[in-house]
């Protein structure tokens, strides 16, 4: 398969240069070692879009935070996924820390973020009552947002592939080799060739730059752990609440949830295995102790899921994007919180960079930016769920009692592309309520295996070894 360019990687960053890369005549493929996009860091991702003050200016992060902040707006109008700027408040406990928050300030009115102002006790009173009365000030920021950041994958990449993009999921790369006319990828799928390669593997990023030779840099795995918490809580803090960030760390959050649910998190540990994604005991000690201090009035009680995700982060905190020694390849590496936030503009300067290396980039006259709409039936008002399940009785059949998932919405997230139990949960949250799937996996099981046409033992929760549940072998006992 001969390609201009191959994309390593299909977490949010390698999917928004996917979708970006399909605004120009290029052949592209994107290979990805899960067996969905998003099924790697991105879908442990906070779902913050920062306001664009958080970074250093003289540093790649800030330059790309804030021109990532502002392209959310028309992401959102032409995919739809979930997002809303709710705003987000850095809140200072001593006159150290308030120093520290017109420091903050001071830095995001030079970057040109728009909105910046510190809020005085009676303020913070009046917006957000719930917040801990030792706060004596705080930094308003306007401009941040939450989003579903694995529906932002998804529906990246389905734009990408609406535009001609080439996908190919369960493809671990094995070997990356250079000849005269560009790059060979060999892994566990067809060799794929192409001009370009772009590397964008996450937390395997440093492995697959060692693979072409430039193996320049490290990847220090930094392991945070998040817990989700009850709807009850929904409007219990209207905006994203930071305390002040440290050298490696934004701190410990609480984060309204596009969906309305409250999060809290993540810890900030170093960890050298790279497939560690458990939660601890420490872990949530950790997090709750932290969140009460801000908000006094949150409790272990209420959690409901708990998940942990690895950032990439590289030697210097910074991103390292750019052409290296090796002709033809490109790292997006390193690339961590804001990195989120960054993703579009990191697209863009990728595909800056594709054509100052010799890349002929011809725009597309007919490149389609949205994709078609997806029923929320929850979110509908009455008499428009009663004429969408009098169109289609599929709109009245509830698959997820807990967050009100139809089958119809089950069934069309099948057809575009879910084919594991998560696939389903991260298209329409079906799996995601109170109950945690514990009435909904196997009404999704069953119509997985009917629409894909498979047998029911087939469906895994996320790919590779997680059945759910086996079919027993000749001669064994039950």
């Amino acid at each position: 398969m001969n390609y201009d360019v191959t994309i390593i990687g299909g977490g949010v960053i390698g999917c928004a240069i996917a979708r970006e890369l399909a605004r120009y005549r290029l052949g592209v493929i994107l290979l990805e070692k899960e067996c969905e996009v998003g099924f790697g860091t991105s879908k442990s991702n906070s779902g913050i879009i920062h306001a664009g003050h958080h970074s250093a200016t003289d540093t790649l992060k800030g330059r790309l935070e804030w021109a990532g902040n502002q392209k959310w707006d028309s992401l959102c109008a032409a995919l739809g996924f979930g997002f809303e700027r709710i705003g987000e408040l850095t809140v200072a406990f001593t006159p150290e820390e308030r120093a520290t928050l017109e420091r903050l300030l001071t830095s995001g009115r030079a970057k040109g973020v728009s909105g910046l102002e510190i809020w005085e006790p009676a303020r913070l009173r009046r917006e957000e009552p719930n917040l801990s009365h030792d706060i004596i000030a705080a930094l308003h920021a306007p401009t941040a947002g939450v989003v579903n950041p694995y529906e932002a994958c998804f529906t990246l990449i389905e734009s990408a592939r609406a535009n001609g993009v080439h996908v190919a999921v369960d493809y671990r790369v094995e070997v990356l080799s250079r000849g005269e006319d560009g790059w060979t990828v060999k892994g566990t799928g067809p060799d794929v060739a192409s001009r370009f390669v772009v590397n964008a593997a996450g937390i395997f990023a440093d492995k697959v730059a060692a693979m072409a030779g430039v193996g320049t840099f490290r990847i220090h795995p930094r392991k945070g752990e998040e817990y989700l918490l009850d709807k009850r809580l929904r409007g219990f803090v209207k905006r994203i609440i930071f305390p002040l960030p440290t050298a490696t760390s934004k701190g410990i959050l609480v984060i309204p949830t596009f969906d309305g649910t409250l999060m809290v998190g993540p810890t900030a540990h170093e960890t050298e295995d790279r497939s560690d994604i458990t939660t601890t005991l420490p872990g949530s000690d950790e997090v709750f102790e932290s969140v009460r201090r801000v908000v006094p009035g949150i409790s272990e009680r209420d959690c409901i899921a708990e998940f942990a995700g690895l950032r990439a982060a590289a030697e210097g905190e910074d991103f390292i994007i750019g052409p290296t020694a090796a002709k033809g390849f490109i790292n997006v590496a390193g690339i961590q919180s804001p990195g989120l936030t960054a993703a579009p503009a990191i697209a863009e300067m990728v595909a800056e960079i594709l054509a100052d290396e010799g890349m002929d980039m011809v725009a597309r006259d007919d490149f389609v930016p949205a994709v078609p709409p997806h029923v929320r039936f929850a979110t509908l008002p009455l008499d428009e769920q009663v004429r969408l399940a009098g169109d289609d009785p599929r709109y009245g059949r509830i698959v997820c009692r807990c967050e009100h998932i139809s089958e119809r919405e089950t069934v069309d997230a099948i057809h575009r592309g879910a084919h594991t139990l998560d696939g389903i949960k991260f298209r329409t949250r079906a799996g995601m309520g109170r109950c945690q799937g514990g009435f909904c996996s196997w009404r999704c099981m069953e119509l997985l295996a009917r629409e894909r046409g498979v047998p029911i033992t087939e469906i895994t929760k996320r790919g590779g070894g997680s059945w759910v549940i086996r079919r027993r072998e000749d001669g064994e006992k039950p």
